[in-house]
């Protein structure tokens, strides 16, 4: 391969992962923009939201013909591949982290129409902030493929579920002492399940990260909250190189 073809080669793969960072940044701002409409019932940002959702799609379907065309044309074997093969997975994670954004920008123009629930609104909003901040670290993991930053957002996917998990029952207690907010309950609950979600995202960002850099993949469940008595205490990850580590 002679300097012109490397140097291409180069050019074709910062660009991919240029793409792929752009997405994040355009999918983190969807994200943050969507508790913000609920925070502050704000119609004309839920309703930014959902148009936007638009160019993550385009973005997404551009990545994975770039990436299938690099792959098809260069070949690329070991790290260059998983590089690739990271930016289609990532671009996938983005574009169902931006489509439950705006799953959660519907239900915000819904809620604005009702009567206000600022208890719970704000408890969606504390929820929205910790899923924000792991979308953040974890891109930036990327951005800057720092590995302990990845792993730090793998190491704390149990926090997400247990804010979840504590406005589940929030939900559910107004629920059973107020018949007419049952309906405003359940679009929050839908709203904390897509954050929830958002947060799982996050996580196979970041198994993605670590495998793209290390050629090694996370072994074992997640870490949950922690258990009660009895129970079996939270995982650890454990590494383990794959078998074909060039060609997966």
């Amino acid at each position: 391969m002679n300097q012109h073809t490397v140097k291409a080669y180069g050019d074709e793969l910062n660009q991919l992962t240029a793409e792929v960072v752009r997405m994040g940044g355009l999918a983190e701002a969807q994200v943050a923009d969507a508790i913000e409409s609920v925070a502050r019932r704000d119609v004309a940002l839920a309703k930014a939201v959902v148009e936007r959702d638009s160019r993550l799609d385009a973005l997404h379907r551009d990545i994975e013909k770039k990436a299938i065309r690099l792959i098809a044309l260069r070949q690329p074997v070991a790290s260059d591949l998983r590089r690739t093969l990271g930016a289609m997975k990532l671009a996938s994670d983005l574009e169902r982290t931006g489509d439950l954004a705006k799953n959660i920008a519907k239900r915000a123009l819904i809620l604005a129409e009702a009567e206000p629930m600022q208890p719970l609104t704000r408890s969606i909003e504390r929820m929205g902030r910790l899923v924000s901040n792991r979308l953040r670290d974890v891109l930036d993991a990327y951005t800057a493929s720092e590995i302990e930053r990845a792993l730090s957002v793998w190491q704390t996917d149990d926090e997400v579920d247990e804010h979840y998990n504590a406005l589940f029952r929030e939900l559910l207690t107004y629920m059973m002492g107020d018949a007419r907010t049952i309906t405003a309950c359940t679009h929050l609950l839908f709203m904390a399940k897509n954050l929830e979600r958002i947060g799982d995202h996050a996580t196979n960002i970041a198994e993605t990260v670590h495998y793209e850099i290390t050629g090694e993949e996370m072994l074992g469940e997640r870490p949950k909250a922690v258990p009660g008595p009895g129970e079996e205490p939270t995982p650890t990850p454990h590494l383990s190189a794959s078998p074909n580590a060039a060609e997966d």
